[in-house]
């Protein structure tokens, strides 16, 4: 058996050539190794799409030219699945599905699909499985589906453009749903983050690093960019979008297997039975997904409006260290706002680190000022930094990833510190509601080389400043006023002096006509 497994590897690891060149590459391999290895072996021959191979213990294995043709350029762009978790808009077994539904009569649904079919490169057939989808999408997830389109007015654009430029449908936009409700901060259970769900190594793989301080998996540009590049890289290997968006989420070794399970089929509704639950769920609802944003006025779907529009912002390079605190203090733009904007900085801090460049994205209204001020934003925050009891963390890359088995005596605070976590982090990485730990029990862990966990940097409510003794001037904000812009009308006056004086101890937007005291110094 040991000789068949190394046929077996073999077959599968000519890589790098074209089809027909990989197949006879394939047989030659073959014949090569049962020449020298395998003296009892008499047969080898062709048979129709297939090889089939006999071996000295009388098995017969049946290997299919394009399903090894399909391994072999797997392993050549040693790519793994940056999927292996239930995905959330995808049914679960134990959710009742709607079968009637009196806005969507089944001959209408027919029509529809097979328009979209006509205009898509996608294989959208009228199946009852899918129609289920649809119906209970539109009778439980009416206002869901409000919520995407509000945050796909901002994503969409962006996804449109990358997609454009390496060459994949425009229509997979709507794959970001599926995977993530369009949300840049989503973890799965197993720990793939981001609008695309890219777990830690394929991350890496496609340039998305991750530090104590950034997550590039949930940057939405740069993750957009590398599913493209996943993407484009399986449509090669499978030719079929079906399938690459199958093997998008569980893999293409799992999608191989179907295929081979198949009796060589390459249509997705073919093999649909043989892969995984959660793939066999995964298209249809990526299906359904595009079919309701395609006919969302035919359902009166409506997308509200207060969602900030991709071209009404811009994006500057970041040349030193700055806090979302201090980009509030200086340019007023709210926190929320800057943390839907630049999801990828996990502690709400942009770090400045020599040959990673690291941008900044702002409302466009707000670009000219921080254009305009940048050295003395800058200038600020090194200010700001200089009075801080404690520095902020040191910037370092996240390690590999290490499997810890608790042991008797310890709890998540002791394991935290031994690997320089936090025991949020720890929590998240393992889906864990409570700190409660079991013996025996494994945790995924992403080992830093600091030894001090992430320090706060709101001021402590307990800690009240004295006021000065002497008078005030009442100042009342105006349109465009931030902190730092007050203080600079005020001879010897800093933010923090106005934070103190005014009870400011969490960052919050300043409303016009609020009344802030300013004492004489």
């Amino acid at each position: 058996m040991k000789n068949i497994l190394i046929i077996l590897l073999l077959v599968v690891t000519g890589v790098g050539f074209s089809q027909t060149e990989s197949d006879t590459l394939a047989i030659d391999t073959i014949q090569t190794i049962e020449e020298r290895t395998i003296e009892d072996a008499k047969e080898l021959f062709s048979s129709g799409d297939s090889l089939l191979l006999k071996t000295p213990d009388s098995l017969l294995f049946k290997l299919h030219k394009e399903a090894t043709l399909i391994d072999s350029l797997w392993l050549n762009e040693l790519i793994k699945s940056p999927l292996y978790d239930t995905i959330p808009y995808v049914l679960q077994p134990d959710e009742k599905l709607v079968t009637e539904l009196e806005e969507l009569p089944t001959e209408l649904l027919k029509e529809r699909l097979l328009e979209l079919d006509s205009k898509t490169p996608f294989h959208i057939e009228y199946n009852k499985n899918l129609e289920q989808v649809i119906r209970t999408y539109l009778k439980r997830r009416k206002s869901s589906f409000s919520v995407l389109m509000e945050r796909a007015r901002y994503y969409f654009p962006m996804f449109e453009e990358q997609l454009d430029k390496y060459d994949v449908p425009l229509e997979i936009k709507y794959l970001a749903i599926v995977e993530s409700a369009l949300k840049p901060r989503a973890r799965s259970r197993v720990g793939a983050t981001g609008l695309w769900q890219f777990m830690y190594q394929t991350g890496k793989q496609f340039d998305l690093n991750v530090s104590s301080y950034v997550d590039e998996r949930s940057d939405p540009y740069r993750a957009t960019e590398a599913a493209c590049k996943y993407l484009s890289s399986l449509y090669k290997i499978f030719g079929d979008w079906d399938l690459a968006l199958a093997a998008y989420n569980s893999g293409p070794g799992n999608v191989s297997k179907a295929i081979r399970r198949s009796g060589g089929s390459k249509n997705y509704w073919n093999i649909r039975h043989n892969l995984p639950r959660e793939t066999a769920g995964y298209v249809p609802a990526f299906y359904a997904t595009l079919y309701i944003f395609e006919y969302a006025e035919e359902h009166n779907i409506k997308a509200k409006e207060n969602a900030l529009a991709y071209f009404e912002t811009d994006t500057v390079q970041i040349k030193g260290q700055l806090t979302f605190e201090q980009i509030y203090e200086t340019l007023n733009v709210d926190i929320e706002v800057l943390q839907f904007l630049n999801p990828q900085y996990k502690l709400d801090i942009i770090p400045f680190k020599k040959g990673k460049n690291y941008t900044l994205t702002l409302p466009v209204k707000d670009i000219g000022t921080f254009v305009s001020n940048e050295q003395l934003i800058y200038n600020y925050a090194k200010a700001e930094e200089s009075k801080r009891e404690k520095p902020l963390p040191a910037y370092v890359e996240m390690n590999d990833r290490i499997v810890y088995r608790v042991k008797s005596g310890d709890y998540l605070g002791k394991i935290a510190e031994k690997y320089g976590v936090s025991v949020s982090s720890i929590k998240r990485w393992n889906n864990m509601r409570s700190t409660s730990l079991s013996v025996g029990q494994r945790l995924s862990i992403y080992p830093k080389k600091m030894n001090a966990t992430p320090v706060k940097t709101t001021p402590s409510t307990t800690a009240k400043k004295e006021l000065p003794t002497g008078g005030f001037t009442v100042y009342k904000v105006q349109s465009g006023d931030s902190l730092w812009l007050i203080a600079q009308k005020f001879p010897k006056v800093s933010v923090q002096n106005i934070k103190d004086w005014n009870d400011i101890w969490k960052v919050k937007s300043l409303q016009p006509g609020t009344e802030l005291k300013i004492y004489n110094k």
